[in-house]
C-alpha cells in the first residue's frame, strides 16, 4: 500500500506549528498504525530528516499513551480501539490520512504530536485512591458488593486515561475521565469513608488544570477505546450533590 499523510510538526507549545506532507510506501496492511509511523520514521532518519515525534509504549491498548486524532477522530475510525490496536488494513491504497495532537488548552503540545498530560496525573493525585488503613486483606465473601455495583466498578476502572475525551469534546472536558475514577471507588465499600473528600477534591482539580465543562454531546463515550459509558458522569454529579450536605 502506499499510504500519504499530512502531520502536524510543531517544535512546542509556544511555537507554531503546521502540517507536512509525507509519502510511506510498501505499507502492509498487517502494520499496526504506529508501525507505519515507524517506517515514516525510519526513513525520515535516513534522508537526514527529523522524524515524527509521538508517544507509545505498551502496543496492546493498555497504557493509554498512544493518543493521536486521525482523520479528526480521536484513536481513527475504528471502535472501542485506541491507536496502537488499529491497523493499517482499516485504510485504502493510496489514501491520505491527517494526524494530529490532543488539542486542549491542559494538553499542551510537547512537540508534533506529543502532549503533556500530566493534568491527568494532578487529578489522580487529588483523591483518586484509597488511603484508609484496612488492615490485612479480607476473606472474599467477609466484604458483599453487589454483582451490579461489582460490575460497574469494573467498567469504569477499564479507563486508561488515554485523554481521547477530552480531545473529542467541543469543551474539552475531562469529566469522562475524573467521573471514571471517581465513580468505580464511589461503588465499592472501600472507597466509601473518603468518597465526599474524592469527589470535592478531585473535581475542583479538574476546574483548576483549565478543562471544559461537560454538556452532554456524548463525544467522549463515542471515542472512548473502552467504552466507559456516559453514565459516569451522572454518578459523579449525583457524588458531588451529596458531597454539599
Amino acid at each position: 500500500m502506499k499510504i500519504n499523510l499530512r502531520i502536524w510538526r510543531q517544535s512546542n507549545s509556544q511555537s507554531q506549528g503546521k502540517f507536512v506532507d509525507y509519502t510511506v510506501d510498501r505499507v502492509s496492511p498487517e502494520m499496526s498504525f504506529l508501525e507505519m509511523l515507524d517506517v515514516l520514521n525510519e526513513q525520515l532518519i535516513y534522508q537526514d530528516r527529523e522524524p515524527v515525534e509521538f508517544d507509545s509504549d505498551c502496543r496492546e491498548g493498555i497504557c493509554g499513551s498512544c493518543g493521536l486524532m486521525i482523520n479528526g477522530i480521536a484513536h481513527g475510525q475504528q471502535k472501542l480501539t485506541a491507536t496502537c490496536q488499529l491497523h493499517m488494513r482499516s485504510f485504502q491504497d493510496g489514501d491520505t490520512i491527517t494526524i494530529e495532537p490532543w488539542r486542549a488548552k491542559a494538553f499542551p503540545v510537547v512537540k508534533d504530536l506529543v502532549v503533556d498530560r500530566s493534568a491527568f496525573d494532578r487529578i489522580i493525585a487529588a483523591g483518586g485512591y484509597i488511603s484508609v488503613n484496612t488492615g490485612a486483606a479480607p476473606d472474599a465473601n467477609t466484604l458483599p458488593v453487589a454483582k451490579e455495583n461489582s460490575d460497574r466498578a469494573f467498567d469504569y476502572a477499564n479507563c486508561i486515561g488515554c485523554g481521547a475525551c477530552v480531545a473529542a469534546c467541543p469543551n474539552a472536558s475531562s469529566s469522562l475521565f475524573t467521573a471514571a475514577k471517581i465513580a468505580h471507588l464511589a461503588l465499592l465499600p472501600q472507597g466509601h469513608p473518603e468518597r465526599k473528600i474524592r469527589v470535592n477534591n478531585m473535581a475542583e482539580q479538574m476546574s483548576a488544570e483549565g478543562f471544559g465543562d461537560c454538556s452532554n454531546h456524548g463525544e467522549c463515550e463515542a471515542v472512548c477505546p473502552k467504552g466507559i459509558s456516559i453514565d459516569a458522569i451522572a454518578t459523579m454529579r449525583r457524588e458531588y450533590l451529596k458531597a454539599q450536605f
